[in-house]
C-alpha cells in the first residue's frame, strides 16, 4: 500500500471545485504557476488513514480537448504526470452538462472518483439518483457532497483511497461507440498510429486517433506524421460526406448522447420540471433587449461603488501620509535644502502612498466583483456581452475589465484574471490603458476650458472618449489578428443557480486580491518613484542661481517687513520666486534636459521641451502633468490658481495643441502603476514593454498626423 498519493481535482468553472480543495487542504497550501504560463498551479497536503495526499487544484475546464492554456494544462496534467487518482467534482444540479468532463476522463482510463457536489441543489430542484447504477456505467466510485457545507468530505477522502490502493469501479468497457462511419475511421488511423506513432503507447491509439479527428491541434502538433494527417484529412472529409457533420459534432453529440442515456437509467424527477427562481430571474436579466441595459446599470453601480465611496477613504489616506510627511519634515529646520528629506518626504513618502491610496479602490471593486461573482450573476453578464464583444475578436467576459478601465487601469487590468483563455486576457489587457482613466480627468479638465468655448466643453470630453474606445476597438481585433492569431475559443459557459454569497468567500476574495496588489505593485512603484524623484532633483541649480533666487526673496522680505496687512501679497511673491526656482531647477534636471533634447523630435506634435518635460513626469501618474505645468509656468498651486494656468497655456499654445496634448495623454504610455501590473499580471516583461512602447509610438504617430493635418488646413 502506498504512503503518499497524487490526487487531481478537475471540474468545470462553477463545480465548486476550489472550495472542496480549501475544505480538503485548509491551510496546507501552496501556490505556484505553471512552467511558462500564468496560470495559477494549486496544491494542498492531506493526510488521511494514514496515507499522505498531495492534491492538486487543476484549473476549471468543460473539456479535455485543447481549445484553451487551462484544458491543455489540465488534460497534459492527467494524461503525462499521471496522477494516483482523479476526482471530477461535478455539479449534480446541472448533471448532463457537467458528466461531459467525466465522459472523456474516462475514455482516457483515469484512475476517478466522481463527487457529485451541489446535492442539496439536486435534492431541491426534485433529483434522485441511482448511484451504483451510475458508477456503472462510468467505472468510478460517486461520492454526494456539499462543498459550502463541509459535507460528504471523509467518504470522498475514504473512496480516493481505495480508487489508490485498489483501482477503478469494475466496468466492462470505458469507451463509447461513436457510429460506424466513425468508428471505421478511428481503426484506420489506429493502424497507422500503431506503426508510425512513437507516443501510442503513452496515450493509446482510440485516444489519439480521437483527438485528431477532433483537430486538437496540440496532438496534431504532436504526432506530426505526414502519412497519419493525410489519413486524418481523408478520414475526416468522409464523415463530413456521410454523418453531415464535423466529426467534432458527431463525436461530441455520441458523448452526450451516452450521457443522456445513462441518466435516463438513473436520474429520476420526483416532482415536475418547473421553472426554478434562478430561471425566472434570468427571463429577464439575460432577455435579448432589457439584458444589456440592465448589466450596464449593474456595472455603473459597481463603479459608482469603486470611485465614489472609496474617495473618503482616500482623503484618510492622503491625509494620513500628509501627516506623516509633515511629521518627518519636522526633523529638520525651516527651510532646509536637505537631499535626505526630499527622498524621504517626495520619494519613498510620495510613491508608497502613491500606490497604497488606491487601495480603497481595490478592495472596493473587487468586492463588488466578489458578490456578483459568488451570487451568479457575473456569468451571466459575460453572457450577455458575448454577441458584442465577438466581434473584435474577444468574448464577454473581457468587457468587465474594460468597463472598469474607465476608473483605473490598475484594477481592470488585475480584473482579467477572470478571462481564462491567455490570448483574450493579454489581449485585453494591453487595450485597456485606451480606456480613459479617472487620473486623464484633471488634464483633460486643464485643457479643454482653455483652449475651447463652454458650448463645445461636453462634446470635446466625449470626443476624446469615444477616441479611446474606437481604438481599444481596433486594437483588440489587430491582435486578435497577428500576435494572438487563432481560432475563438468557444465560449461555453454554465449559468449557475444563483446563490446567497457567504461573508467570508466574498471577504476572503476581497482581502487575497488587495493583498495581492500591496505586494505585487507596491514595491515596484516605489523603486520607480525614487527614479522619478532622482531624474526631477538632480543636479540641481548652481549655487549662483540659487543665491540669486534666495536674494530675490530677502528683498521681498525687507520690503514688506513684517506688517500684517502685507502678509498675504508677501507670501504670495514668495510663492512664485519659490516656484520660479522650482522651474529653473526642473529645466535643468536630468527630466528637463531629456525633455530638451527630446524637443526636435517633439516638435511635429507641435510640443516644446515644457509639454515633453511635463509628459516625463506624467509617467508616474497621468494627473501629474497638470502639477508639472504648474510649476513650469510658475503659477503657484495649481488647484487654487488654476485659472491663471489656463490663462498662460491659452497664451503660449493654439487650440490644436491643446487637443493633441489630450490625444498624446489619451493613446500614451500608461503611468508606471499600468506598466508594472502588466509585467507581472502577464507574467512576462516584454508584453509591458511592448504596451509601453507600442502605445507611446502609436500616440506619437496619431499626434503628428493630427497637428500637421490641422496645420495644414488652419485649424487652431
Amino acid at each position: 500500500m502506498k504512503s503518499k498519493i497524487v490526487v487531481a481535482l478537475a471540474g468545470n468553472p462553477n463545480s465548486g471545485k476550489t472550495t472542496i480543495f480549501n475544505n480538503l487542504t485548509g491551510a496546507r497550501q501552496h501556490v505556484g504557476n505553471y512552467p511558462g504560463v500564468t496560470v495559477e498551479r494549486k496544491e494542498g497536503y492531506r493526510q488521511h488513514g494514514g496515507m499522505g495526499m498531495t492534491i492538486v487544484d487543476l484549473p476549471g475546464t468543460y473539456s479535455l480537448t485543447a481549445y484553451s492554456a487551462e484544458e491543455l494544462i489540465a488534460r497534459n496534467f492527467i494524461v503525462d504526470e499521471k496522477p494516483d487518482v482523479v476526482v471530477d467534482i461535478v455539479d449534480s444540479s446541472n448533471l448532463e452538462r457537467n458528466l461531459y468532463l467525466a465522459v472523456q476522463l474516462m475514455e482516457i482510463g483515469a484512475p476517478l472518483v466522481l463527487a457529485f457536489n451541489m446535492s442539496d441543489e439536486a435534492r431541491a430542484r426534485g433529483y434522485e439518483f441511482d448511484l451504483e447504477t451510475l458508477s456503472r456505467f462510468f467505472g468510478a466510485p460517486i461520492i454526494t457532497t456539499v462543498g459550502h457545507k463541509t459535507e460528504g468530505m471523509d467518504a470522498l477522502l475514504d473512496a480516493v483511497m481505495s480508487v489508490a490502493t485498489k483501482g477503478s469501479h469494475p466496468q466492462t468497457d470505458n469507451s463509447i461507440h461513436y457510429g460506424n462511419e466513425i468508428e471505421s475511421e478511428i481503426i484506420k488511423i489506429q493502424a497507422l498510429l500503431g506503426k508510425n506513432c512513437p507516443l501510442a503507447d503513452r496515450y493509446g491509439t482510440r485516444w489519439l486517433a480521437l483527438k485528431l479527428l477532433e483537430n486538437d491541434k496540440d496532438v496534431r502538433a504532436k504526432v506530426g506524421s505526414p502519412d497519419i494527417n493525410e489519413q486524418v484529412e481523408k478520414s475526416v472529409a468522409h464523415i463530413q460526406k456521410m454523418v453531415g457533420d464535423s466529426p467534432e459534432t458527431s463525436i461530441a453529440g455520441s458523448r452526450y448522447g451516452f450521457i443522456s442515456g445513462a441518466c435516463q437509467e438513473a436520474v429520476r424527477s420526483t416532482i415536475e420540471i418547473r421553472h426554478t427562481i434562478s430561471d425566472r430571474i434570468d427571463a429577464i436579466v439575460t432577455n435579448r433587449v432589457l439584458g444589456i441595459p440592465i448589466f450596464l446599470g449593474l456595472m455603473y453601480l459597481v463603479f459608482s461603488l469603486t470611485f465614489t465611496l472609496g474617495e473618503p477613504p482616500m482623503g484618510w489616506i492622503e491625509n494620513l501620509f500628509g501627516w506623516l510627511g509633515n511629521v518627518i519634515k519636522g526633523w529638520w529646520s525651516e527651510g532646509s535644502e536637505s537631499l535626505l528629506k526630499s527622498l524621504l518626504i517626495d520619494g519613498i513618502i510620495g510613491g508608497v502612498g502613491g500606490v497604497i491610496v488606491f487601495l480603497p479602490n481595490i478592495l472596493l471593486l473587487f468586492l463588488a466583483i466578489a458578490i456578483l461573482e459568488d451570487s451568479g450573476y457575473m456569468a451571466r453578464a459575460a453572457f450577455i456581452m458575448d454577441r458584442v464583444m465577438h466581434k473584435i475578436g474577444l468574448h464577454g467576459k473581457s468587457f468587465i475589465p474594460m468597463l472598469v478601465g474607465f476608473g483605473c487601469s490598475v484594477p481592470a487590468i488585475m480584473a482579467t484574471r477572470t478571462l481564462e483563455n491567455r490570448r483574450d486576457r493579454l489581449t485585453t489587457m494591453l487595450v485597456i490603458p485606451l480606456m480613459s482613466c479617472g487620473a486623464r480627468l484633471p488634464i483633460y479638465a486643464l485643457i479643454i476650458p482653455a483652449f475651447f468655448p463652454q458650448a463645445w466643453y461636453g462634446p470635446m470630453l466625449w470626443i476624446i472618449y469615444v477616441i479611446g474606445i474606437l481604438l481599444a476597438v481596433v486594437g483588440a481585433k489587430l491582435l486578435r489578428s497577428t500576435l494572438f492569431k487563432g481560432e475563438s475559443v468557444p465560449f461555453v459557459m454554465e449559468l449557475p443557480p444563483y446563490r446567497m454569497p457567504t461573508v467570508k468567500g466574498i471577504l476572503t476574495h476581497m482581502w487575497e486580491r488587495g493583498w495581492l496588489y500591496l505586494k505585487k505593485a507596491g514595491t515596484i512603484i516605489l523603486g520607480i518613484s525614487v527614479l522619478m524623484w532622482v531624474m526631477t532633483t538632480f543636479p540641481g541649480l548652481p549655487e549662483s542661481e540659487a543665491a540669486r533666487f534666495e536674494k530675490d526673496r530677502q528683498a521681498i522680505r525687507t520690503i514688506m517687513g513684517d506688517k500684517k496687512a502685507d502678509t498675504e501679497e508677501k507670501d504670495e511673491r514668495l510663492v512664485v520666486i519659490d516656484n520660479r526656482e522650482a522651474a529653473e531647477s526642473l529645466r535643468r534636471s536630468i527630466a528637463g534636459r531629456i525633455g530638451r533634447t527630446l524637443e526636435p523630435v517633439l516638435a511635429p506634435m507641435g510640443f516644446d521641451w515644457k509639454i515633453g518635460t511635463a509628459l516625463l513626469g506624467a509617467f508616474a501618474a497621468k494627473e501629474v502633468f497638470v502639477a508639472q505645468m504648474g510649476i513650469i509656468y510658475s503659477v503657484g498651486e495649481v488647484d487654487e490658481g488654476s485659472e491663471t494656468l489656463r490663462d498662460k497655456l491659452k497664451t503660449n499654445y493654439n487650440p490644436l495643441i491643446g487637443f493633441c496634448i489630450m490625444v498624446f495623454c489619451l493613446i500614451s504610455a500608461p503611468c508606471m502603476a499600468t506598466i508594472a501590473i502588466v509585467g507581472r499580471e502577464s507574467g512576462s516583461w516584454k508584453w509591458a514593454f511592448l504596451q509601453l512602447t507600442g502605445l507611446t509610438v502609436l500616440a506619437y504617430l496619431l499626434t503628428v498626423l493630427v497637428f500637421q493635418v490641422g496645420s495644414l488646413l488652419g485649424i487652431g
